[in-house]
């Protein structure tokens, strides 16, 4: 209740210090995108308080994360190496990134069940990064003894003959887990046909809104969107990042009644859309944040 207090008390003195300033120092015609921007701030920072003092928050079960360990274990058991493709862009791309965090994760599995890792990668400078990734997932579980750096080798930058040597390496080693991680391009239903028809477990992950409906097509899981932008938080949780995405969420909430505000604003006085707007918001993020902080 105290944290809640604090919250309140500190955006309704930022905003009346915006609204009541004797100087004039702010815009007054953005007084919206201000309130705003207080609320999201506010949101935000109660949700990461909140799980850094060791409150669980919810996250939702998401069906590709928890059959990873599922899929490395079936390559084990077949004897089988694990097969990650971390996709074909550079770390200028926060997809690649995403990917790489995933690939922590699945290295740490690979390193305590004892199997093997393979990752081909596109871009030369994806490989060292990938490398260390592999090499401190390894040291973190205390297996550096297995760890080998020609687990991390790498093929092309050329799209489609990146694509074929992938497709040769599923053909010979047949591979029992697939991980596609990162961002594709056209290449990526020829990656994801060619696992299919050797009966691997695949799960692939893009924030490339082309490429997604073939993933889901060909693949057993596919991490869509936001849900692969997120597998950061949900795999480590730091409570920094899941009290990150648990504000997001309830930003969105307070972004879909806005827009409602917006849709009855017709109904309304103009002069009087702004105030109200203001109000409903308000009220609305600090009864999220008080039913949030009761449970």
């Amino acid at each position: 209740m105290k944290r809640i207090l604090k919250y309140l008390f500190v955006s309704l003195l930022i905003i009346l210090v915006y609204y009541f300033n004797p100087f004039n120092l702010f815009n007054q015609e953005n007084s919206l995108i201000f309130l705003f921007v207080v609320i999201c701030f506010a949101t935000i920072e109660f949700f990461i308080k909140k799980a850094s003092t060791g409150n669980e928050l919810y996250m939702r079960p998401i069906a590709g994360m928890q059959a990873m360990e599922e899929a490395v274990g079936r390559s084990t058991e077949m004897g089988t190496p694990v097969l990650f493709i971390p996709g074909i862009t550079g770390l200028d791309e926060i997809d690649t990134i995403s990917g790489l965090i995933i690939l922590s994760h699945v290295s740490k599995m690979t390193a305590e069940y004892e199997s093997n890792l393979h990752v081909p990668v596109c871009v030369p400078i994806v490989m060292e990064a990938a490398k260390e990734t592999c090499k401190e997932s390894y040291l973190k579980v205390g297996r550096s003894d297995l760890y080998n750096e020609n687990m991390v080798h790498y093929v092309t930058e050329d799209q489609f003959a990146y694509a074929a040597g992938v497709n040769g390496i599923m053909v010979r080693e047949k591979p029992a887990a697939i991980f596609y991680q990162g961002r594709f391009y056209a290449e990526s239903l020829i990656l994801a046909e060619t696992g299919n028809s050797i009966g691997a477990i695949q799960i692939a992950g893009t924030g490339s809104i082309s490429q997604i409906p073939f993933f889901v097509t060909a693949c057993d899981y596919t991490l869509i969107g936001e849900e692969f932008y997120a597998a950061s938080a949900y795999l480590s949780k730091d409570p920094k990042m899941l009290g990150s995405i648990k504000g997001q969420d309830y930003i969105k909430i307070i972004c879909m009644l806005a827009m409602y505000v917006v849709l009855i604003s017709p109904l309304l006085m103009a002069s009087s859309i702004s105030f109200i707007a203001t109000i409903l918001l308000s009220i609305f993020m600090f009864v999220l944040i008080f039913n949030e902080g009761a449970k």
